[in-house]
């Protein structure tokens, strides 16, 4: 089948008026043309979140302001997958590497949500809210879920602005991981307070994490003030000092490659709102990084990066004010384009 990318996006505080916030696209790999997916979506769609199965690259999965969705058709048709209750605002989801029929997907709040059976019904899962955790002018959310491959039963849990959860079964109880993160916020160059008056606010300001299956237990987390790694499953957590490779260093995506155990992509820029941001690749797990997109221009905060899913030649990422960009040849050649209609807030990326 065609290899496809898809683009997903929503608004966000600070957003300029009367610019469009909305939609979920879907390109042709190297493709510059995007097209407007609708049929079975929520009228005025907004998207988180975006997954592809690897295994059946045309099932794709999206989070809506409506609940989870999916897509057996790649994209072309989308059904709707009912969360219980009304918190169904969907920031994150994860497919169960093994188990078919396992997925989890994060809400607003610390809402998360587990089905055995396809999507078909749900269970949500009681989340307690961390030490430490703070209430911005945003509703806090579940901004990535990832587990260990090596223990698809340790789950792990970012939440904006809250840090980080641990469950090691499989979702049925949760622990902070947030004392180390709090521990940082004490010395200077790490306070960042924006929308509170706790220092502790950079810390806690989880935009993602992952996990790779070289390094059993290892998390890596990318938050306001940069990288950071816990070998001990979140219980202590260290600078990855990203600052040495990169002038930009608030970071928004962090991923471990599909086809690589040692490759990790971090998705790097000056801060939520900005005009600057850079995609950065490591081939050692995060000992040193260097930059790997080129010959284009990034005008806006970089949020998003995605491989895919069955072509490690496959990578794009994306910026927050509707810049997509893209290599199919493992990053010898780039292409930008941008989302119709002047559509900006991407916060979502999938390639399949």
């Amino acid at each position: 089948m065609a290899a496809y990318v898809y683009a997903g996006a929503a608004g966000w505080v600070g957003a300029p008026k009367g610019i469009p916030t909305r939609g979920l696209f879907r390109a042709g790999a190297g493709d510059d043309r995007w097209d407007s997916l609708t049929s079975g979506l929520p009228e005025a769609v907004e998207v988180r979140a975006l997954t592809v199965r690897p295994a059946a690259p045309n099932v794709v999965y999206a989070g809506t302001q409506a609940g989870p969705y999916v897509s057996e058709d790649a994209g072309g048709s989308w059904r709707a997958l009912p969360l219980p209750g009304s918190n169904r605002v969907v920031w994150s989801i994860l497919l169960h590497p093994s188990e078919p029929g396992t997925l989890y997907v994060g809400t607003e709040g610390t809402g998360i949500y587990r089905s055995r059976d396809h999507g078909a019904s749900w269970r949500e899962l009681a989340v307690p809210a961390p030490e430490g955790m703070l209430r911005m002018d945003f509703p806090a959310r579940v901004v990535r879920l990832a587990l260990d491959p090596s223990n698809p039963d340790e789950i792990y849990a970012g939440l904006e602005v809250g840090g980080v959860v641990r469950s090691t079964d499989g979702g049925d109880s949760w622990q902070s991981c947030n004392a180390g993160l709090l521990a940082f916020a004490k010395q200077d160059r790490f306070k960042s307070r924006i929308g509170t008056d706790s220092d502790s606010e950079g810390m806690l300001d989880s935009h993602a994490l992952t996990l790779s299956p070289a390094r059993a237990g290892e998390v890596v987390l990318a938050n306001r003030m940069g990288l950071f790694r816990s070998a001990d499953r979140g219980r202590n957590w260290a600078d990855m000092q990203v600052g040495r490779h990169s002038p930009l260093t608030y970071a928004r995506d962090v991923r471990v490659s599909r086809h690589d155990v040692n490759t990790l992509y971090a998705a790097l820029s000056v801060a939520a709102i900005s005009d600057a941001g850079s995609l950065y690749r490591s081939r050692d797990l995060g000992a040193s990084w260097q930059r790997f997109d080129h010959d284009v221009s990034i005008e806006s905060t970089l949020m998003i990066a995605a491989e895919g899913a069955t072509d490690p030649d496959l990578i794009y990422c994306a910026a927050r004010r509707g810049q997509v960009f893209g290599t199919v040849d493992g990053g010898k050649t780039w292409r930008a384009s941008r989302l119709p209609g002047g559509v900006q807030g991407i916060y979502a990326l999938a390639a399949a």
